[in-house]
């Protein structure tokens, strides 16, 4: 059964969310385990014996905290698409009622305020981290260029600002999508209570489709 285009685009859109969801919890939780476990967003870091060392950082529940938002919106966008995956292959017809749009719309909403949250969380804690590395490390001009200088072991920074970055970008990705979404489950729940695909049955003849009762003499 063929699904409305309206909601094959929310589909793939919801898809898109998923892989951005994966990206940004893989890529704190790596750069988390490249600094022994802490959480260097909002962190500091020091020479030492002209290595860079940790100098301070966040508690590790604010890594957790980005990265189980980022599960969460893949887990519910991956519920979802196999739910109507399931439902158009399935069943004989595709129906959406406007109590289930209302419900999406409110998890869009939810969404939306949290992945601010955790951009915002990812963009100012990686400024904060690359000022102290801008400030101590020196011969650098951008944050970048400290992931090929020598780091104090067991801490690895050779790939410490890609990963923030990605996980910053994933996000905004993410935040971005979930927009649309929004904006096309209104357009589903304005054009009617519900989404329908699949006509009359063909096969039918007019004379089973007519009421039971009242139905007008015969001669």
């Amino acid at each position: 059964m063929a699904l409305p285009w309206l909601l094959l685009l929310e589909l793939l859109l919801y898809g898109s969310c998923f892989i951005c969801g994966i990206v940004t919890a893989s890529s704190v939780t790596i750069s988390q385990g490249s600094f022994a476990g802490k959480c260097m967003l909002y962190g500091s870091v020091r020479l030492n014996n002209a290595s860079i060392s940790v100098l301070s950082s966040s508690s590790p529940s604010l890594c957790y905290f980005v990265s189980a938002i980022s599960v969460c919106v893949a887990v519910f966008c991956f519920s979802l698409t196999l739910y109507w995956i399931y439902v158009a292959c399935f069943d004989g017809e595709v129906k959406r009622e406007k109590i289930w749009m209302n419900i999406t719309l409110g998890f869009s909403g939810v969404f939306l305020f949290f992945l601010l949250v955790t951009g915002c969380i990812l963009k100012i804690g990686r400024d904060r981290l690359c000022d102290s590395v801008l400030h101590t490390v020196s011969n650098i001009t951008r944050c970048e260029e400290a992931q090929n200088k020598s780091w104090l072991s067991p801490i690895s920074g050779s790939q410490f600002y890609s990963r923030l970055h990605s996980a910053e970008t994933a996000v905004w990705v993410n935040f971005f999508f979930w927009m649309i979404i929004a904006v096309l489950v209104l357009l589903q729940r304005h054009k009617g209570s519900e989404i329908q695909s699949g006509g009359e049955n063909p096969s039918t003849t007019p004379s089973e489709t007519e009421p039971f009762f009242n139905r007008p003499g015969r001669p």
